[in-house]
């Protein structure tokens, strides 16, 4: 499957909610929830920021035994991961892993850190609910 049909599935399963689909589901078309929550995968609310939305969606690929380095996200995002294994891990040692077709909404104002566990490039999408102009992603400085 192309990436890009990925996106358009993983946008529809964002969008729409088990009891509220789009169309019908029938014969032809099947409709599976990926992810549903209210809190980000540490447990804490989802918030939305203030001023105009805007959703950015990302294709991110990390190399085998590549990290994203120490970073946090001001507004909520959630990804699904398309193909190898990641792990993302808090500075308390929490983490959790990720596997193909396996998505989760992400860590809000919390450093975190993402690792290809495996020997093949994870490949995700990511979606960012965010505001006109605001920052994605905030990189980390070693202390």
């Amino acid at each position: 499957m192309k990436i890009g049909n990925y996106f358009c599935i993983v946008v529809w399963a964002l969008v729409c909610q088990p009891t509220a689909f789009a169309l019908e589901t029938s014969a032809a078309v099947k409709a599976s929830v990926i992810l549903k929550a209210d809190t980000s995968w540490d447990g804490k609310p989802i918030i939305y920021p203030e001023g105009k939305p805007e959703i950015t969606g990302l294709i991110i690929e990390i190399v085998p035994g590549g990290e994203t380095g120490w970073h946090s996200h001001p507004v909520s995002s959630f990804g699904l991961v398309l193909e190898g294994e990641l792990e993302v891990q808090l500075k308390s040692g929490t983490f959790k892993r990720l596997k193909a077709g396996e998505a989760l909404a992400e860590v809000i104002n919390t450093p975190h850190n993402g690792r290809n566990l495996g020997s093949v490039p994870v490949k995700l999408v990511v979606f960012y609910a965010g505001a006109v102009g605001q920052k994605l992603t905030v990189t980390e400085h070693a202390e």
